[in-house]
This record gives C-alpha cells, sequence and structure tokens, in this order.
C-alpha cells in the first residue's frame, strides 16, 4: 500500500496556527477549549491552540478512564503548560454524571447496542462540558478530528466530539498528525501509544474497532478519491477498501449536512 509523501511540517504548523488567531480574531473570542484524551489529536491540537498566544484551556474529563490514558494526558498538559504561560487546565470529573444517567435510562435493550450507545453519550457529556467552559471563558472548542476519522471513515460521535466550532487538523491524514505531532515533540508516550477513543474505559485500540490500521485507511481513502481499479489490489487491499467504503457509507449522515425539508411554492 503506497501512501503520499509526508507534509511540510514547519510550514504546516506556521500556516495552522496563523489560521487559528486569524478565526479567533474575527470571531471576537479569548482563545480556545480543547478536551485532552492522552491521544495524538488532541495533543497536537491544544499544542497549536498554544503557539497563538491566546487563552488556551485544557479540559481532562476522565468517565472510567484507563490510567494510561490519564497518566499520558496529564504529562502532555504538563509539558504544554511548561512551555506556554497562556495554556490553563482543569479537571472536570464526569463520572458520577454519566453514572447518574445511567441509572436514569432503560437498559434492558440490545447489550451490543446499549454499549454503543453508552459509549457515544460518554463522548456527548463532554461537548457539553466543553461548551460550558466555552461559554464561561469567551472560547472557542477546538476539534480534534483527523482527515481521516472526519472526512473518510466517520470515526466520531456526532454531536459528541463532532460537535466544535473549528477543526485546526480535519485536513491532516493521520499520518501527517504524527508527523506534525512529532515535530513539535509531543511526549513519546504519545506518539508510541496504539490510537484509541477511549470510549469503553480500556485501551480497545481503534484498528479494534474499525478493523483496519490508519496506514491502511489512508491508502483506501486515497484509492477511492483516485479511483484505483479493485482488480489490482492485493487480497489484504481488497478487504481494508471493503471496509473503508462500508464506512463511509453507512456514516455520510455524520459528514454531509443535515437534511432539511424545503417547502417551496406548494
Amino acid at each position: 500500500m503506497t501512501k503520499k509523501n509526508t507534509i511540510q511540517v514547519e510550514k504546516v504548523n506556521t500556516h495552522i496556527v496563523n489560521w487559528l488567531k486569524k478565526y479567533a480574531d474575527i470571531a471576537k473570542v479569548n482563545g480556545f477549549v480543547i478536551g485532552i484524551s492522552g491521544g495524538v489529536d488532541s495533543a497536537l491540537t491544544s499544542t497549536l491552540c498554544a503557539q497563538t498566544g491566546l487563552q488556551v484551556l485544557c479540559v481532562e474529563m476522565p468517565i472510567h478512564q484507563h490510567k494510561d490514558h490519564v497518566s499520558r494526558g496529564r504529562e502532555h498538559i504538563v509539558q504544554l503548560k511548561a512551555k506556554f504561560n497562556n495554556v490553563s487546565s482543569i479537571e472536570t470529573d464526569l463520572t458520577p454524571v454519566f453514572e447518574t444517567f445511567k441509572n436514569e435510562v432503560p437498559a434492558h435493550i440490545d447489550d451490543k447496542k446499549l454499549q454503543l450507545t453508552l459509549a457515544n453519550t460518554r463522548a456527548r457529556l463532554r461537548m457539553t462540558t466543553l461548551y460550558y467552559h466555552a461559554g464561561v471563558h469567551g472560547l472557542l472548542v477546538a476539534g480534534t478530528g483527523n482527515k481521516v476519522e472526519d472526512f473518510g471513515v466517520g470515526f466520531y460521535t456526532k454531536y459528541g466530539d463532532g460537535g466544535v466550532d473549528i477543526s485546526p487538523i480535519a485536513d491532516l491524514m493521520k499520518s501527517e498528525v504524527f508527523a506534525l505531532a512529532s515535530y513539535l515533540k509531543i511526549p513519546d508516550s504519545i506518539l508510541n501509544a496504539q490510537p484509541s477513543d477511549g470510549l469503553f474505559g480500556d485501551e480497545k485500540t481503534d484498528e479494534e474497532q474499525l478493523g483496519a490500521s490508519y496506514d491502511e485507511l489512508e491508502w483506501a481513502m486515497l484509492a477511492d478519491e483516485n479511483e484505483l481499479s479493485i482488480t489490482n489490489f492485493s487480497e489484504r487491499e481488497k478487504i481494508v477498501f471493503d471496509i473503508y467504503q462500508r464506512l463511509n457509507k453507512a456514516n455520510q449522515h455524520k459528514m454531509n449536512p443535515i437534511p432539511v425539508c424545503e417547502i417551496n411554492n406548494i
């Protein structure tokens, strides 16, 4: 599987930081709020926002969080605050809120659907929390989704981590996220960790959930965009391409605008 060439990290870094500053100036806000998960996407996004010199609030929002996710997130926050005096942090423990919610809704349903729905509920509670902090501090909620997740396979929660004001890294493939994060010296513990959404309270990786690695999905996304012939694919490439197309089709409701029933000249 052939991937495209890597980005010019220094130029891309400068471009995104300038874009963030310009957008914040036009929006007349004080800065940005970012949910810190212990993953590379949130680490990169918060570092890019920090470089603007504007207020940056990093929010930890544990819900039965795996200890490795928590430790990686905190390591990043400590490093970021040491580098930038415009960065602050806060922890909002959402575990009691989540448990209260669970006790108030029906639970006698298909277990697989229940677990997925509760995982998405975690993301939606976090979105609400970020917008609370954004509202009281005059900040924008900065999204942490990359290109493969946001526009390829739709690997995010609708009105959860998909509910944001701006998306600084949504035009970067996952490999490009890692390249830029490495350039910005994101902690090795994060760079070396297997990507995981952390919505199930364990170390279940994104690859385990998706059935393919991000490198493979990047290849499939480019193959789809370039309309490559499946007849030339290896057996593994055919499997990955099928996974990509299936997820892309199933998650169009996330990636497309909300359908509106237009009333014309009735």
